[in-house]
């Protein structure tokens, strides 16, 4: 595999010891899940966008589907769900995985709120991990976080991503420009879980 070339794979699901990863679909109950996250202001204070709608996310739902129709694939926007509530199970976050050439991509999640402290950020980041550089063969992967988001920072550390710098005035939303901190990981640097090392 060539620097260039990445591996894209059409239906996406990931398992974890509590969580799922799958693909969207563009249905009433996906899409109040997803509007129960994108909706709430609170959850949407560290997203690069204003709360959103669920007419805007069913829209949402549906460029997610025509991206993953695009060949080559370059994003993932997935949906998070409990493993316990089976196949069926509604969103409860949402996960990103977007392509930015020479073997590399950018990842981000975010979670309804209502879950947050039970250590699903970092399951979900290890998933992540485990289909940029295993699936698909990446080589780096990135994550920019608002400095005011420490528990996404300590995820991402604990992970094993390196902290990169601060990247200063890299979004205007709401009047205001925000900072925001790089950080990456290596394929050499990916500390594989012992039941995926072959």
């Amino acid at each position: 595999m060539t620097p260039e070339q990445v591996r894209t794979v059409r239906q996406v699901r990931l398992t974890g010891p509590r969580l799922a990863i799958r693909e969207f679909r563009l249905t009433p109950d996906d899409t109040a899940a997803l509007h129960a996250i994108f909706g709430d202001p609170e959850t949407a204070r560290y997203l690069p966008f204003e709360p959103r709608d669920e007419e805007e996310c069913a829209d949402q739902i549906e460029l997610y589907l025509e991206e993953a129709e695009k060949d080559p694939r370059t994003v993932y926007r997935l949906a998070v769900t409990l493993r316990e509530d089976g196949p069926e199970a509604l969103p409860i976050g949402n996960a990103v995985l977007g392509l930015e050439g020479q073997r590399a991509a950018t990842i981000g999640y975010v979670l309804r709120r209502d879950t947050w402290g039970n250590g699903y950020a970092g399951e979900i980041t290890a998933m992540l991990c485990g289909f940029g550089f295993g699936t698909l063969g990446l080589h780096r992967l990135a994550a920019r976080v608002d400095p005011a988001n420490t528990a996404s920072a300590r995820v991402l550390a604990r992970a094993g991503f390196q902290l990169e710098g601060r990247i200063r005035h890299d979004l205007h939303l709401r009047d205001t420009w925000h900072d925001s901190l790089l950080f990456s990981l290596l394929e050499d640097e990916w500390v594989q879980p012992a039941a995926g090392r072959g």
